[in-house]
């Protein structure tokens, strides 16, 4: 959209939010960038530049705006609509791929040259992926810096950076004050927080329906892992460097985000997770655009607009308890998850005091499971074996940065897994937008009750004017079930 002058100076004279995280505004005249809705007064035309990232923006020489702060705008949408290179790239550098692995851990993963990824992400994002993961390592300083009580040495390391020099150097030039400055500035309006716990404010595009969003997350909770608490939904992470508590609160156009980390290195992974757990970077007006021009689905879509597909912070988890969760109720598969939980999960302590008690077992931890110990049909034990297995080899990668078309056939080879379980973890694990679920049950009763085709061949065929939106389409159409996942807790 950067290449389009006219649209883009439209959007900034508008201060349209829709647009921030699409494109950057770089004033000549003052060297600083914007997002598209800064409440400044917007410069003249002639003085107006767009970028594609605010890591190009940075390479061009200009800092950050201190007003708007475009570098905390929702992140594109277009990184979790797409499944080419560049989109998965970049949702492995927004995992911090890059700060643990360097690029070639980057190019490893994706199966290219470090060559292929340096040219096709500087062809759509004006910048490689060194530029792209400064510009992620600057905003994970600027976090540490203002919500932490963490020492400046302690900040630069754990948001990635090598030295305390270039640490410095780095936010000086991005936002053009020093790290004290910068704390002192945030200490101003900073409320108290529990000790080493990380308070943020998670950006999303309005509107935003939060009730089949936690709802979902609160209804499905895995005792121990997940609960619901003080209007919040809380659970525990596993990151790279150690684990996690997260605590995520919706709010009027934020999502209230508290963190504690074992590990602040794992800062950025854990903020990426975070949204993506609550698909806070989709672009909810364009999914409802498409979906209301279908007369079925336009009274749902008004109803309750900007619903989001509650997705995960473990893929591996997501398509463990997928399996436990065929042709079971809710309950029973939540009793199923908590068992394994107790019986190979790793215990952690909730530094928020809350009822937390354990990671969600990991791949490798469950290799040993005894199948018998599983309270199922043998079938079905048979099932979640294989998936653990293929999980730990690394047969099956269903990680921020796969390939989702070879995630699917990984998984149809898989003997147990349906299509509806390996459509639902591409929905909720792989995070596919356009994931479809025809022969769910809810799905199928809800399109009969809105007059749409209740058998899955013609509900397909009819459901193909909803693509790319079909994971959001059946969204909506859960939604006309009085079921759990629908309403948000209140208490």
């Amino acid at each position: 959209m950067h290449t389009d002058f006219e649209r883009c100076v439209r959007a900034v004279r508008s201060k349209d939010a829709r647009f921030d995280g699409w494109f950057f505004t770089a004033v000549l005249t003052t060297r600083i960038y914007c997002r598209p809705s800064c409440p400044a007064v917007p410069p003249k035309d002639r003085n107006m530049s767009f970028y594609p990232s605010a890591a190009a923006a940075q390479q061009a020489g200009f800092r950050a705006c201190k007003r708007c702060r475009p570098d905390a705008s929702p992140g594109s949408p277009q990184w979790n609509e797409r499944a080419d290179l560049v989109a998965r790239a970049m949702r492995l550098i927004g995992d911090g791929t890059v700060d643990r692995e360097g690029v070639p851990g980057l190019a490893a993963r994706l199966g290219y040259s470090t060559r292929q990824i340096e040219r096709q992400l500087r062809a759509e994002l004006g910048a490689g992926p060194l530029a792209l993961a400064r510009a992620q390592r600057a905003q994970t300083a600027r976090l540490l810096i203002e919500t932490s009580e963490l020492p400046m040495s302690d900040a630069a390391f754990a948001a990635g950076f090598s030295s305390i020099r270039t640490f410095n150097e780095t936010v000086r030039e991005v936002f053009a004050l020093t790290p004290t400055e910068l704390r002192a500035r945030a200490a101003r309006g900073r409320g108290t927080a529990a000790p080493g716990v990380l308070t943020l404010r998670l950006p999303y595009r309005a509107p935003l329906c939060p009730d089949n969003l936690f709802g979902h997350l609160a209804a499905t909770a895995v005792p121990g892992v997940e609960e619901w608490r003080d209007g919040a939904y809380r659970r525990t992470l596993r990151l790279p460097y150690g684990h996690g508590t997260v605590a995520l609160r919706p709010r009027p156009g934020h999502i209230d985000c508290r963190l504690a980390l074992s590990d602040q290195r794992d800062l950025a992974g854990a903020i990426s997770r975070c949204r993506g757990l609550l698909d806070l970077d989709a672009d909810p007006e364009a999914v409802d655009a498409l979906l209301s021009a279908d007369e079925h689905l336009a009274p749902l879509v008004a109803k309750a607009p900007g619903r989001r597909v509650p997705r995960t912070v473990d893929p591996g988890e997501l398509a463990i308890r997928a399996v436990l969760g065929q042709q079971v109720s809710t309950a029973a598969a939540r009793t199923l998850a908590a068992r394994l939980v107790t019986a190979h999960g790793e215990a952690v302590e909730d530094p928020m005091g809350g009822g937390l008690t354990h990671l969600f077992p990991s791949a490798e931890a469950l290799s040993g499971l005894d199948p018998e110990a599983l309270a199922m049909p043998a079938g079905r034990r048979a099932t979640v074996v294989r998936v653990v297995a293929a999980l730990a080899s690394g047969e099956l990668d269903l990680g921020v940065g796969s390939d989702w078309t070879r995630a699917r056939r990984q998984l149809a080879e898989l003997p147990g897994v349906g299509p509806w379980t390996s459509e639902l973890i591409a929905m909720r694990a792989l995070g596919d937008p356009d994931a479809f679920v025809p022969t769910d049950l809810g799905v199928r009763r809800a399109a009969a009750a809105c007059g749409l085709p209740a058998t899955p061949g013609a509900l397909t065929r009819h459901a193909a004017a909803w693509r790319p939106w079909r994971a959001y389409a059946v969204q909506y159409l859960w939604s006309a079930d009085d079921h759990a996942i629908n309403h948000m807790p209140t208490a």
